[in-house]
């Protein structure tokens, strides 16, 4: 008797209970799809259509939704950075080189230290002769970011100023076209097409809490990368806050400040 008891007390126990507070549903854009979800389901409109995503991959105001492949952001990255060069270089407007000097660190700082933490293991562990490969690219980023440190710190109207970004971006454009025509080339051969575009959402989540500043004396391998960034990132998006921005919409950082 005393043993049926105590099983239908557990029994009680296991019993689901109604929940007090209805659960909030959660929207968001699941990466590399155009449909909208909720809870991890696709939400649907009254109608019973399910909610889509339809802003093109040149839209700059979409992120992950429509991406390919790892090759196609970091390639749209590349872009970016040299549309915000070309911006620096032919300005004679002190305001605006300052505005996109500080957008072309935001960008290339992120971009550098995802593809340190993201794309090079992947190389490393997928290719034949990755570590090498992995290897010689880490070089040239050590290379670039203490250029662009030295950038970073400079004001538009020094003497420097122009001269030094050249320099680097010299030295990028090499980088840049040995890694769209070999590096990529070579990994995403070796990539099922959802590897690739794990790898690619991957990265761009790796964006999100990277350093927005050049710091060359930094770890460049994880998992010591990734560590020395969640604690100097904080900082820089403070810094970020005081910082002015282009005049144009796209992803940024927020800003309350004249140019600075």
């Amino acid at each position: 008797m005393l043993r049926q008891s105590l099983r239908q007390a557990r029994l009680r126990c296991l019993r689901p209970r109604p929940m007090s507070t209805p659960v909030a549903r959660v929207g968001l854009i699941c990466p590399y799809s155009n449909m909208i979800m909720s809870n991890g389901l696709p939400d649907r409109n009254p109608d019973g259509q399910t909610k889509r995503d339809n802003r093109s991959a040149q839209d700059p105001t979409q992120n992950l939704t429509q991406a390919d492949s790892i090759s196609s952001v970091i390639k749209h990255d590349h872009r970016e950075i040299e549309r915000y060069y070309d911006k620096i270089v032919n300005s004679n407007d002190p305001d605006i080189q300052r505005r996109y000097q500080n957008a072309f660190v935001w960008e290339l700082t992120r971009h550098a230290i995802a593809e340190e933490i993201v794309v090079y293991p992947a190389i490393e562990t997928g290719l034949n002769n990755g570590k090498e490969m992995a290897d010689k690219d880490r070089a040239e980023h050590q290379v670039t970011k203490e250029a662009l440190y030295k950038f970073q710190n400079l004001s538009p109207g020094d003497r420097d100023f122009i001269p030094t970004i050249e320099s680097l971006m010299k030295d990028l454009r090499i980088h840049i076209k040995e890694e769209e025509e070999h590096d990529l080339v070579k990994l995403e051969e070796g990539l099922l097409p959802t590897r690739s575009r794990d790898l690619a959402q991957q990265f761009e989540m790796t964006k999100s809490y990277t350093p927005t500043r050049s710091h060359p004396g930094a770890p460049n391998r994880p998992p010591l990368e990734t560590v020395a960034g969640l604690m100097v990132a904080p900082l820089d998006k403070i810094s970020d806050m005081f910082r002015a921005w282009p005049k144009e919409s796209g992803p940024k950082p927020p800003s309350g400040s004249p140019a600075r």
